[in-house]
């Protein structure tokens, strides 16, 4: 049975989803790769292949994700580019000072309790975010979320939070009570789940998969 990195929401995008398969025979990850993708619908690729060592599982090694939320902006939605962005419609734009105000209180080790799904089967909703940026693109912006891992819909809540400020519907500092009262109903709207992507994952150095984290190792 195939094990992944993690899983994301129906409708959430993965450019760095880790797969751990067990083969019957020895292939050359080359023709793995050709084989495996012959194979797959056109909207699922696999882009490198590697022998993974004995007793490495991804899910279980990855010591921090990279998640990007994309947004939209402006007057309508690029065509080309709706299918990854949620276009959010205003008549003026988003603040991106208040944004970038307002996410300092949750950086860290923290309950993200008012961050979380209903629905999250998380044993704990402690988690930890090493940074969040907002950068501004061509007609729209990226929000990104770095943290060791993070809860069933909690960075599209995070976002759907940060985009409420941007419009001038909550205060900066209105981030601070509203992770203190460890209650979802005291957060913003769960952005759409098109706008999401997994962008990296970083394991275990002792792996030897991928770039060493910038975080560290596991405490």
């Amino acid at each position: 049975m195939p094990q992944g990195t993690g899983r994301t929401d129906a409708g959430v995008h993965a450019r760095a989803q880790g797969v751990l398969v067990r083969t019957s025979r020895d292939w050359e990850p080359y023709r793995l790769l050709m084989a495996l993708n012959a194979h797959l619908p056109q909207d699922l690729r696999v882009l490198a292949v590697q022998v993974a060592p004995e007793g490495f599982f991804p899910r279980q090694h990855a010591i921090a994700k990279r998640y990007v939320y994309r947004l939209g902006l402006g007057p309508a939605a690029d065509p080309l580019q709706s299918a990854y962005r949620w276009q959010v419609h205003q008549a003026t734009p988003l603040d991106f000072g208040a944004m970038a105000e307002a996410l300092w209180p949750l950086l860290g080790t923290h309950d993200f309790s008012s961050f979380r799904s209903a629905e999250c089967a998380a044993t704990t909703p402690i988690r930890t975010i090493h940074g969040i940026a907002i950068q501004p693109v061509e007609g729209g912006a990226e929000l990104a979320f770095e943290g060791t891992s993070f809860l069933m819909h909690m960075v599209r809540i995070l976002a759907g939070t940060l985009v409420e400020v941007g419009r001038g519907k909550r205060r900066p500092g209105d981030l601070a009570s509203i992770l203190e009262a460890k209650d979802r109903t005291k957060a913003g709207q769960t952005a759409p789940p098109h706008g999401l992507c997994l962008e990296k994952v970083w394991y275990e150095a002792r792996w030897g998969i991928g770039e060493p984290s910038p975080f560290g190792e596991r405490s």
